[in-house]
């Protein structure tokens, strides 16, 4: 490594800034999340992203849907199926069913715990957890994005139900900017709502349990208790959104209830059991080993499985439940007919190395996993390839319009130019994909018009994306889900990709494809917990120290404007600077700052942006789409964005958009960018771990500039802080639906 050759200008001391905001979902199972979700949780910076435009001043009733409110539909559509099969399972469990013995049991207690009928701690007690049915040999019909439209788009409340909740919040003292929040997330009747529970208002977005019980207290009056059982649910069903954020999809009870505990709850388990009575929670029993053999009928109680017990949201457990079954239905459905075994063995044969062993696993089965650093993606593009030669409808999907365009730009070069029927760019987002704004589109029963989906990034899928992927894929598609293990997990809850690499249901194959060059050396050694020290003639890495936050932030400036694109030759413009959060002295909020002072100065005409601006806009929570800033209208804030125009309205704008030249990395995940410049101030210590360096790091092609101010913290973290577990139920549903691989 080098040190930056070129430090022009001295600089003062700056005062140390403070702590940068974690990444939220790298946190705690209950770690409480600023604003949207706090630090990196924000990533989507969308907000309240069910809140669309609805100006239509005509009232048209065939309006065009967005692209993340399209995505958003789909998903809610997506949410009832599943409840709507669940529904279908919840019947009485008659004689002779599939579910017998303690199995049959203990699904009739947790329906009883659930209806309120019994209380939970006997649920808890019961020994051994429910039993799933033998999957449905009919596949439920997939979602199709058409669909979405069919209500018209989704309206923003009505203005007299604003005005209503508007006073109920001025008589209780609470921000009187957060009406249309509240009448949106209760809907009709919501100021009734709140007069009855005024504890309802913790599910808005960034309201904390203090605030709602301030809230309360003025509402409410000496009626007001902390034991008050509407205080105990709500702060229930709060600890469980803010462990979803951290990437949660369930919590221990244990860890639940010592989290109430800590909110002042009393009965922490009286709490538990009126939620879940409620039906606001769900509570599950899932054995410790899954393979351990089941107790024989006249062993003691003591020689009983050990289980732990779970309890979280339905829209996770639904989630959850539909990915097992339709990764199950996707494993045992036979591949479509598509030429013969000799056919995929020729294309096998012209392939290299792994890419060969890829392209034979999809042709044997109906799910596939595919492992590795940046340079492995020229195996699923071998694969693509293969597939449309043998006239599959191939198409692959990304997480980012920036990864879609290099893979698009990867896949022309794997085809040859002067072949006569060369295929068209088949690359989608996974959100584009599923919105049906890109894709092949559904056929006549809904599902995806294809035979083949690569999914690459696929560590960044969390589980209700994953789910309405899988359920969206026709009997017979083959499914190929490839990524980098190493890099930081969804944004949203859930690890689907490590669950699944843990579970071992299906074929797996492994890169042997190295990342070339200093870089490729320093960020595959960072994979295996090794900070190592390269040799970099072209100055691919450059280490520059910093003394404080001020120094810091001079530096990153310095870097980005002047350094980078002398010595190495890469412009501003392509240099992408990634720090660990957005608050704090280097964050992403100051390096913006400090960014758009030098390279765009301007008064901040609309909104705090000028054109020219580099932007950060979320559609919804967990994107980040890389933008421009064009111009500023009636209509809101003209953006590009991946080549594309993009409209955002301008009540959206404080929400959704955000300066881009400074990201974090869960935002800049997917991307990667010719320079690099990684800001890690001293303050940063506590927000390293081993996957934040890795895929920090990652996102630099040619040049990396990594400003140093962490000393021995950023070797302790590569070498000793892996990712922080998150707690799902995913691999126990799936070792239930499908034999384990060998």
């Amino acid at each position: 490594m080098s040190t930056e050759p070129e430090p022009t200008e001295e600089t003062e001391p700056g005062t140390r800034g403070a702590a940068p905001e974690p990444e939220g979902t790298e946190e705690a199972p209950v770690q409480e999340a600023d604003g949207a979700g706090g630090g990196e949780a924000d990533a989507g910076e969308g907000g309240d992203s069910a809140d669309v435009d609805a100006d239509d001043a005509d009232g048209a009733e065939t309006a065009r849907l967005s692209e993340a409110e399209a995505e958003l539909a789909a998903q809610r559509i997506e949410r009832e199926r599943i409840a709507r099969r669940k529904a279908e399972k919840q019947g009485p469990v008659a004689s002779g069913a599939k579910l017998s013995g303690k199995a049959a049991d203990l699904l009739a207690a947790v329906r009883a715990v659930e209806s309120g009928a019994k209380p939970v701690a006997a649920v808890f007690s019961e020994p051994e957890p429910p039993r799933r049915p033998a999957q449905d040999p009919v596949r439920p019909r997939p979602v199709s994005a058409e669909a979405t439209g069919a209500g018209g788009p989704v309206g923003v409340p009505a203005q007299g139900a604003v005005e209503a909740v508007r006073r109920v919040l001025a008589e209780g003292g609470a921000p009187e900017g957060l009406a249309a929040q509240v009448a949106a997330v209760l809907g009709e009747g919501a100021d009734d709502q709140l007069r009855a529970d005024p504890w309802q208002l913790l599910r808005v977005t960034g309201v904390r349990p203090e605030q709602a019980d301030g809230f309360a207290r003025a509402l409410l009056g000496a009626e007001c208790a902390p034991d008050d059982e509407r205080r105990g649910r709500a702060v229930t069903v709060w600890l469980l959104e803010q462990a979803a954020l951290a990437g949660h999809t369930a919590l221990e009870m244990p860890a639940l209830v010592a989290a109430l505990a800590q909110r002042g709850v009393p009965d922490a388990g009286a709490a538990v059991q009126s939620t879940i009575a409620e039906a606001e929670a769900l509570v599950f029993q899932d054995a410790l080993d899954p393979a351990a053999p089941e107790p024989a009928e006249d062993d003691e109680e003591g020689a009983e499985r050990p289980v732990r017990i779970l309890v979280g949201l339905e829209r996770y457990a639904l989630a959850e439940e539909s990915l097992a079954d339709g990764l199950a239905r996707l494993i045992n459905s036979v591949p479509k007919e598509d030429g013969s075994a000799a056919d995929w063995e020729r294309a096998a044969a012209s392939a290299e190395g792994s890419a060969a062993e890829l392209i034979r696993a999809a042709a044997a089965g109906g799910l596939v996993l595919h492992t590795g650093g940046e340079a492995s993606r020229t195996e699923p593009a071998a694969l693509l390839v293969a597939a449309r030669g043998l006239g599959l409808r191939a198409w692959a999907a990304t997480h980012s319009p920036l990864g879609r365009d290099r893979f698009g730009a990867l896949l022309d070069e794997a085809v040859p130019h002067a072949a006569p029927h060369a295929p068209a760019r088949q690359v989608a987002t996974v959100a584009g994909l599923l919105s049906g704004a890109e894709g092949p589109g559904r056929d006549a029963d809904g599902a995806l018009a294809l035979d083949l989906l690569v999914v690459l990034d696929a560590p960044q899928l969390d589980v209700e994306t994953a789910a309405l992927l899988v359920e969206s894929l026709p009997d017979g598609a083959r499914l190929v889900l490839g990524g980098d293990p190493a890099v930081l997990w969804s944004a949203g809850p859930g690890r689907v990709f490590a669950d699944l690499l843990a579970a071992r249901i299906c074929p797996q194959v492994a890169s042997r494809r190295p990342d070339p060059g200093p870089l490729g050396e320093l960020v595959s050694g960072i994979g295996i917990g090794e900070l190592n020290q390269v040799d970099a003639p072209g100055k691919e890495v450059v280490i520059v120290p910093v003394r404080d936050a001020g120094e810091a932030v001079h530096r990153t400036v310095q870097l980005v404007a002047d350094s980078v694109p002398r010595a190495i030759g890469v412009p501003a413009e392509e240099t992408q600077v990634i720090t660990p959060g957005h608050g704090g002295a280097v964050g992403t909020r100051a390096l913006n700052a400090a960014l758009k002072e030098r390279l765009n100065p301007g008064p901040g005409r609309f909104g705090g942006f000028d054109p020219g601006d580099r932007v950060a806009y979320s559609p919804a929570p967990g994107r980040t789409l890389p933008g421009q800033v064009v111009k500023a209208d009636a209509d809101g804030l003209h953006l590009t964005c991946a080549g594309e125009p993009v409209v955002v309205p301008k009540e959206r704008v404080e929400q959704s958009v955000r300066h881009g030249w400074a990201l974090t990395a869960h935002q800049a995940v997917g991307g990667r960018w010719p320079a690099a410049v990684v800001v890690l101030p001293g303050d940063a210590a506590q927000a390293l771990s081993r996957p934040w360096v890795y895929t920090a790091f990652g996102r630099a092609e040619r040049h990396l500039s990594v400003v140093h101010g962490v000393e021995q913290a950023l070797p302790r973290a590569v070498a000793e802080i892996p990712a922080k577990p998150r707690t799902t139920r995913l691999p126990v549903l799936l070792r239930a639906q499908a034999p384990t691989s060998g």
